[in-house]
């Protein structure tokens, strides 16, 4: 008679412990792979981000008065409206073109009930862009916009009052967040 010796070798590992380790592998690997998404109601920023913007905005208002120069990016020279937004922002670190229809393809475009100091409004007629401004603040009485005009040079307005610059406003863009610091 013989005798049967048992086997030494393993047993083979089943499927099913392979199937749990890769799901808990793969859910390690999703919880650091990919970032939550916040999502925020309103364009509210902190305070550092706001001093930011204000400061820009304060910048931009040492050049009131200053003449309206065609193609100026300089204020030695005077400023047309996307020089003058041009300038500012770059003194700021913040890089956008020194051509309207450009800068109105930049950042993010916002609602005119959110805009923040800092934002840039563009007007013009039938979606062609013809001018740019900064915006300085908005309040209950309206959007208030630092900008270079061909007739007053750089000042500031409310253009949500004005009855040459309200029926061109077309929209707003945010170009400092990202690119702040």
């Amino acid at each position: 008679m013989t005798e049967t010796i048992p086997s030494s070798r393993p047993e083979k590992p089943s499927l099913c412990r392979f199937s749990a380790l890769f799901v808990l592998l793969f859910a390690a690997f999703a919880a650091t792979a990919f970032k939550p998404v916040s999502i925020r109601p309103s364009r509210a920023e902190d305070a550092e981000m706001m001093q930011f913007r204000n400061d820009v905005t304060g910048y931009a208002q040492n050049f009131l008065g200053l003449r309206y120069r065609r193609a100026g990016h300089s204020p030695k020279t005077g400023f047309d409206c996307s020089g003058f937004t041009n300038y500012i922002l770059n003194e700021f670190g913040v890089k956008v073109s020194c051509a309207s229809t450009t800068q109105s393809r930049q950042g993010l475009k916002v609602s005119l009930s959110n805009v923040l100091p800092g934002d840039l409004i563009f007007f013009g007629t039938r979606g062609r862009i013809q001018h740019v401004a900064m915006v300085v603040e908005k309040t209950a009485e309206g959007i208030f916009c630092v900008h270079s005009t061909c007739s007053r040079g750089i000042i500031v307005e409310n253009i949500s009052t004005s009855k040459y610059w309200k029926p061109k406003i077309l929209f707003a863009r945010d170009v400092i967040t990202g690119q702040a610091g």
